[in-house]
């Protein structure tokens, strides 16, 4: 069973440049937001709204979520419900900014494959959203949790909704029914999603060993156009320690969308491995979702469920730029992400922005841009301080004169009196 521990192990992604296909590595240090283990339950403080004399009134309510695992011990039993609910809208959905971005997308209709444990048959609000089934339910619940994040669909109650709330999701078994995924297992799920149409691909599981096989279908998947999706890194046990960072797969294969999962400070999730390098960051700790049973809310941790977010913002651009390739529409997530130590998704920015490239569409509808600092060059240092000297001497000039002025008007005077 996967977890994280007590939550006291600390773990920081730092990227530095490199020679590599994306130039980016990764490296310990720092705090981070830890989850329990599976087993347990985790105390949340979230706002919640209660009755109050006279109205309602916002007060901050303990909510106690059961953790999603992403594996299942061979004696445990399949995930259960979960009869907790979150009312308000959780922290990192507020940072994705989902009401400015279905402005201009809902994910219309464009099928997501997940490819992990499966998906429940009945999953609670994706009724009429999962088009396809691969593989016989989701024992685990973990593929269940991902297709909410995808494409979850909005209720009274709670605020909590998927990216692409109209987008198609393609449930794809990647997995044994615990859990437990092989190259030539994802291979064949990659293969099944492209086959049967989807645009983008989600990958849940990341394996540590490259393998031929995964290789060719991440092609297979490229050649019919589809957008893969992909963990930058898995979960590890409970207690153990994070191993130097390594390429996981199939992320760190040419051609595919990697997604490390983060903290809201930037830090990495805590119960994480460290990857060698990523495309995206995206929300990965203390993720809320619904499970394969029951209408209640589960919370979790990792990188998969950041490659989620991903994927219902790939659903929103290829939904919006129908004629992008699944290229450039990865393209267009990486080059509008904002400034980061691992670049971070700016889901707004990928909708509205112009950019620049091949493949580049005219921005849709202009909104005031986040301005990032950068240091000055010393070139236009040079320039600030010209300028500045300039405009100094010519207000030197202008006083000058007025009190010019001033003193033969008063002589002036005095010679008349």
């Amino acid at each position: 069973m996967t977890g994280t521990g007590s939550g006291t192990g600390l773990v920081r992604a730092v990227l530095a440049p490199r020679a590599s296909r994306r130039a980016r590595r990764a490296r310990p240090g720092g705090p981070v937001l830890g989850v329990a283990s599976a087993a347990a339950a985790l105390a949340l403080l979230v706002p919640q709204t209660a009755s109050a004399a006279g109205g309602t009134a916002a007060r901050a309510t303990e909510v106690k979520l059961p953790v999603m695992p992403a594996v299942l011990d061979d004696d445990a039993p399949c995930t259960g419900g979960s009869s907790r609910t979150v009312r308000a809208e959780p922290g990192y959905q507020r940072s994705l900014d989902l009401e400015q971005a279905w402005r201009f997308s809902r994910g219309g209709g464009v099928e997501v494959a997940v490819v992990d444990t499966g998906v429940a048959t009945g999953t609670a609000r994706l009724e009429g959203r999962v088009t396809r089934v691969s593989g016989d339910g989701d024992c685990v619940g973990h593929g269940s949790f991902l297709a909410g994040l995808v494409a979850a669909a909005p209720v009274s109650g709670t605020e909590f909704s998927g990216v692409a709330p109209e987008a198609h999701v393609f449930a794809v078994r990647g997995t044994d029914q615990r859990g437990r995924a092989t190259a030539s297992s994802l291979a064949a799920g990659i293969r099944d999603a492209a086959d049967a149409g989807a645009r983008v691909i989600l990958v849940g599981p990341a394996l540590p060993t490259k393998s031929s096989a995964l290789t060719r279908a991440v092609e297979h998947a490229a050649d019919k156009d589809a957008l893969v999706v992909a963990s930058a890194a898995p979960q590890i046990e409970s207690g153990e320690e994070p191993a130097p960072p390594r390429d996981y797969w199939p992320a760190a294969q040419h051609g595919v969308l990697s997604v490390l999962g983060t903290a809201p400070d930037g830090s990495l999730a805590d119960g994480t491995a460290l990857p060698e390098d990523a495309d995206l960051s995206a929300p990965g700790a203390g993720v809320i979702g619904v499970g394969p049973r029951g209408k209640g809310h589960f919370i979790s941790s990792g990188s998969a469920l950041a490659a989620a977010f991903v994927a219902g913002a790939a659903a929103l651009v290829r939904d919006l730029y129908p004629d992008l390739s699944a290229a450039a529409a990865a393209d267009r997530l990486t080059r509008s992400a904002y400034p980061a130590t691992v670049p971070r998704l700016d889901l707004y920015a990928a909708l509205s922005s112009s950019v620049s490239g091949p493949e580049a569409v005219p921005e849709p509808t202009p909104r005031p841009v986040r301005l990032s600092y950068t240091e000055p060059t010393e070139a236009a240092v040079r320039r600030g301080t010209l300028m500045a000297g300039v405009g100094a001497a010519t207000a030197g000039v202008v006083a000058w004169s007025t009190l010019a002025v001033h003193a033969r008007r008063r002589r002036g005077e005095e010679d008349g009196g």
